[in-house]
């Protein structure tokens, strides 16, 4: 028998403490920036979870990441 594997819908996260707690078990952490938001997309083994924030707040927010970050 062949075994399925389970795809998992992309978490979006409201919260930036909790975003960055998240990145303490992420393998690397993408940065996207469009025109009015930043998106940062963190992989974890298993999820991949999402932030959109603000230009201004990203900045500190990838300073506290604990994980490879890459833009793209």
């Amino acid at each position: 028998m062949y075994r399925k594997s389970v795809k998992t819908v992309p978490a979006e996260i409201m919260e930036a403490e909790k975003f960055v707690a998240i990145s303490e078990r992420a393998e690397y952490c993408l940065v996207k920036r469009l025109k009015d938001v930043v998106k940062l997309k963190l992989r974890t083994r298993s999820r991949l979870y999402t932030l959109k924030i603000a230009p201004i707040k990203a900045e500190e927010i990838i300073k506290k990441l604990q994980c490879e970050v890459r833009e793209i």
